[in-house]
């Protein structure tokens, strides 16, 4: 069978950026895609994945990068990684053009990929047996918390287009795998999130032994995308030991109860 290739998005940094190293590694052909050039032309030179510019909220870039997967070879996975979160008010006090913005980026884009790729993932399947497509959601789309009501939402609605689709593809060797991170350790999503504020942020990870890291995520991903064909991982729910559930985190050192230090 010919080497895979994985379009992978969000790949200009943190998790995406990973995840195109990680399939790198195990030997995938990667079509790194993201809006940021600069960054990607740095990890085409250093990794070998294809860099292509675009941004998935748009029409018109969905169609070129669909154009240029269509004369440059088959699409065996497609591992939507873009996404994110702006804001953390109350419903009350949310911004419209935030929600808005949310769900573009994170369910729209979404389906608008897999609209346009699903030909192409079909006759990758034909001919090489099966073919991939994998979701990063998050744990926020399955327990809501105060503050995060416009993300939970977006989320959501990515995982139930996921759980959807998985039901439409049956009796098609295509399998449909959500993975949904925990608190993850990046260098950019919580900074966004909360406008730019690298205080606020730093403050969301204090004293958490550990969080997950990119890389964390990748491995999983690179997991799933390897395991037998027949296998489908149909949800990958993942955190640091240190979060138990959305609403609870231990900050400081974890330690076993009774048992004094060495």
């Amino acid at each position: 069978m010919a080497t895979r290739r994985a379009v992978v998005t969000g790949a200009s940094s943190g998790i995406g950026e990973s995840v195109a190293r990680a399939l790198r590694t195990s030997g995938w052909d990667v079509v790194a895609v993201a809006r940021r050039a600069e960054r990607l032309a740095a990890l085409q030179e250093e990794t070998g994945a294809v860099a292509f510019a675009a941004d998935l909220t748009s029409d018109a870039d969905i169609q070129a990068l669909t154009a240029f997967l269509d004369e440059t070879g088959p699409v065996h996975a497609l591992v939507h990684v873009a996404g994110g979160a702006r804001g953390a008010d109350r419903v009350e006090d949310g911004r419209v053009e935030d929600w808005q913005w949310m769900f573009d980026v994170n369910v729209l884009s979404a389906q608008r990929l897999v609209a346009a790729l699903l030909p192409q993932l079909r006759q990758a399947a034909a001919s090489d047996g099966h073919a991939d497509t994998l979701f990063v959601t998050s744990t926020a789309a399955q327990t809501a918390y105060a503050g995060g009501a416009g993300y939970n939402a977006a989320k959501a609605g990515e995982s139930m287009l996921a759980h959807a689709l998985r039901l439409e593809l049956n009796g098609e060797p295509i399998r449909v795998v959500e993975v949904a991170p925990g608190m993850v350790h990046t260098p950019e999503f919580t900074v966004n999130r909360l406008g730019g504020d690298t205080v606020a942020a730093e403050r969301v990870y204090e004293g958490v032994q550990a969080p997950l890291t990119a890389d964390d995520v990748a491995d999983v991903i690179a997991y799933a995308l390897n395991a037998p064909g027949h296998v489908n991982l149909d949800l990958i729910t993942m955190r640091p030991v240190a979060q138990s559930a959305q609403h609870l985190l231990a900050r400081g050192p974890l330690r076993p109860r009774g048992v004094e230090s060495q």
